[in-house]
């Protein structure tokens, strides 16, 4: 395990209204992060270098590369001068499962589906989201997604952040991560989530970007009912999340906001 910067303070030429002047910004950290497994490098992300537990968690259960996160036997960060390396250690299934389809994804920031080789794994089928009678209110939907960027620390220093957090109504946010990438947000949100051990049919996912294909995919496999963005979503991403039987909420701005499929879990304050 190694602990990281994350942001770094960059002293630079600004240009005011009274001309030029020296000045300094807090930036975001970037970086290389592979996740290998078992000794193999399956993917190189570039993201933040924070909370690197969780992304290495989020990613492998978002890629189906284990279903629980038991099945990770052993975990170490390592830092090297070029990037960052978080090795696993896989249980016996699901190192099977991963030679069974093994292949190279290397991807730049804003890329959820780097590395596809096909259409088919693309567009993965997805376990629809059992039906359930949770349903949340309109405040719940504003609180979500405000209390979300209120948390975003990295944001408020950088202005450069993309956040994701965890909402439970009456509760409050349980977890917020942030990164540059916003798939990489989530995946990060995804395994804080798995590791605290929260029921995800009992929340709210809130992310600070659009919402595009990859966003609802994971928001289905973590099992959590409602999304909710401050962005608008694809067509595609309507598709599937009608098909998942999740709700897709976009373009929330206090209590105003579209709600795109399965209504009925939102219901007025």
């Amino acid at each position: 395990m190694t602990n990281q910067k994350i942001s770094r303070d960059v002293h630079h030429l600004a240009h005011r209204m009274s001309g030029f002047q020296e000045s300094s910004r807090i930036v975001p950290e970037e970086a290389p992060i592979a996740m290998s497994y078992n000794g193999t490098t399956q993917a190189v992300m570039m993201a933040t270098p924070g909370d690197l537990e969780d992304f290495a968690i989020g990613f492998s259960l978002t890629e189906n590369i284990v279903t629980r996160i038991e099945e990770i036997e052993a975990l170490d960060i390592v830092a090297f001068e070029s990037g960052i390396d978080i090795q696993m250690k896989l249980a016996k299934q699901p190192e099977q499962r991963l030679s069974a389809r093994r292949r190279f994804m290397a991807g730049p920031v804003g890329c959820g589906l780097c590395g596809i080789d096909s259409i088919e794994q693309a567009l993965r089928p997805l376990h629809p989201l059992e039906e359930c009678s949770t349903t949340f209110t309109t405040r719940d939907i504003a609180a979500a997604v405000a209390s979300l960027g209120a948390a975003q620390a990295l944001n408020a220093k950088t202005h450069a952040t993309h956040g994701a957090g965890f909402f439970r109504p009456g509760e409050g946010l349980f977890a917020v991560r942030e990164d540059i990438g916003r798939h990489n947000a989530l995946d990060k949100l995804i395994g804080a989530v798995a590791r605290e051990g929260l029921l995800a049919e009992e929340g709210i996912v809130a992310i600070t970007s659009r919402v595009s294909v990859e966003m609802v995919q994971k928001a289905v496999m973590l099992g959590v009912p409602v999304l909710a963005a401050i962005s608008a979503p694809t067509a595609l991403a309507i598709r599937t999340a009608e098909a998942a039987n999740l709700t897709l909420v976009a373009l929330v701005r206090d209590e105003e906001f579209d709600i795109y499929t399965h209504c009925g879990r939102i219901i007025e304050s």
